[in-house]
């Protein structure tokens, strides 16, 4: 259910390792994969405002947040201020806990045509979209954005993080990377901690976490309210629980067993089999593959085999094998 503004501060007391929005990824089977191996806060694929206002069937479902799918915030994505107030009023309705605005997808189909990071080309405007949107819904307001458009020399996040909490933002996630860098180069998160120093609004840290180590590390140096994972968790979802456990007790915990990580396969299978149907749900679940089987003996020839079975029953076929191979 929503949070309350108190209730939404209280979210970032326990430092939480959020599930980043990525698209044809964070679904709500994979949010729930996540959640259960540590996420305490998950946020949606990109939710297009447009498609959403049409009516689209695939923004619609994106939209949808099973029981014990919270805390999950939905994220939205546009380049009119308005469109973006309407289609929050829309998201709002489906229950988050929170609405996220995306102001850091750099990939050129998105930002080139003024959404996502191309909010960044003109900071004055994205405050007052920002401003708009939180005073268009009662839920609390998030964004999501890089330290620039590029290049470095022109960093706007320190100021612009101050204007977008005076513009009513409940928090921020910063992506330490320039929209312009894509996924190159190194995430400097000492831009987090500049932007965290100078607002009173959590603010979480994102780019370059990919081990429980780089979490704890990234919350040490930088001191924000939490630190968000993306791509790593595609391949090694285990990276949240083995993140609590070090922030919370200092263990550092062992990697998943070979048993644990066929489960995860069959698990995820069978899931998105649910949630899709075959042959699609077989295929969706094709890109998690080579973290999940990362370390098995004979890895690259399951794997192999799992590419090209396209039914349910045949990859569990092949996966109960690969089980019993292990026991022998």
């Amino acid at each position: 259910m929503p949070l309350s503004p108190e209730s939404f501060r209280r979210l970032f007391a326990s430092r939480p390792v959020v599930l980043a929005p990525m698209e044809d990824v964070t679904d709500a089977v994979f949010r729930r994969v996540g959640r259960e191996l540590g996420a305490e806060l998950c946020v949606t694929e990109f939710v297009n405002v447009e498609g959403l206002l049409r009516g689209c069937k695939t923004a619609r479902r994106k939209l949808a947040l099973a029981d014990g799918d919270q805390p999950t915030a939905i994220q939205i994505y546009g380049a009119n201020p308005e469109r973006l107030a309407e289609a929050a009023r829309v998201a709002e309705q489906a229950g988050p806990a929170f609405l996220d605005i995306n102001c850091g997808c750099w990939v050129p189909k998105i930002a080139g045509r003024g959404a996502g990071a191309g909010w960044l080309r003109d900071p004055e405007a994205m405050v007052a979209m920002a401003r708009l949107v939180t005073r268009s819904v009662a839920l609390p307001v998030t964004v999501k954005t890089r330290i620039g458009w590029g290049p470095e020399s022109h960093m706007p996040i320190v100021d612009l993080a101050r204007r977008l909490e005076d513009a009513g933002v409940a928090a921020l996630t910063i992506h330490c990377r320039t929209a312009q860098m894509g996924h190159s180069g190194a995430a400097d998160w000492g831009w987090a901690a500049r932007a965290r120093e100078v607002v009173s609004i959590p603010v979480v840290v994102n780019g370059d976490i990919k081990t429980a180590d780089d979490a704890a590390r990234a919350l040490r140096e930088t001191g924000c309210a939490g630190v968000m994972v993306g791509r790593a968790a595609i391949d090694h979802p285990w990276i949240f629980r083995e993140a609590r456990a070090l922030l919370d007790d200092g263990v550092h915990l062992p990697p998943p067993t070979a048993e644990e990580r066929l489960a995860l396969c069959r698990a995820h299978l069978i899931a998105n089999t649910e949630a899709r149907g075959e042959p699609h749900g077989v295929r969706v679940t094709r890109r998690h593959l080579t973290g999940y089987l990362r370390g098995l003996p004979g890895a690259s020839a399951l794997r192999r085999e799992l590419l090209f079975c396209d039914s349910l029953s045949g990859c569990l076929d092949i996966l109960d094998s690969a089980a019993q191979r292990l026991a022998a």
